[in-house]
């Protein structure tokens, strides 16, 4: 899979988007990152997604699903069921 069809709206600062990288990274999954603090319109973006809400991360599948804040569990689960892991 390609990194274009995994995109991840996060920031530098949020623990929760360090965590996800880190197990996309161990995973070897390729993806696309975009920073809430430098790009105002992925911020509005997350709060589309997340019916106003600024919850980071959020990671937005090829599919059209998204998965916000995810346990590691979740996240992995979620690659699986796509095939991508």
């Amino acid at each position: 899979m390609s990194k274009e069809q995994i995109t991840m709206y996060g920031a530098d600062w949020c623990g929760d988007c360090r965590r996800s990288k880190r197990l996309l990274a161990e995973l070897g999954v390729q993806y696309t990152h975009i920073d809430v603090e430098e790009d105002l319109t992925a911020a509005d973006k997350v709060r589309e997604i997340n019916g106003g809400a600024q919850s980071i991360p959020v990671i937005v599948f090829s599919d059209g699903t998204h998965l916000t804040e995810p346990s590691d569990m979740d996240l992995t689960a979620k690659l699986k069921s796509l095939s991508i892991i």
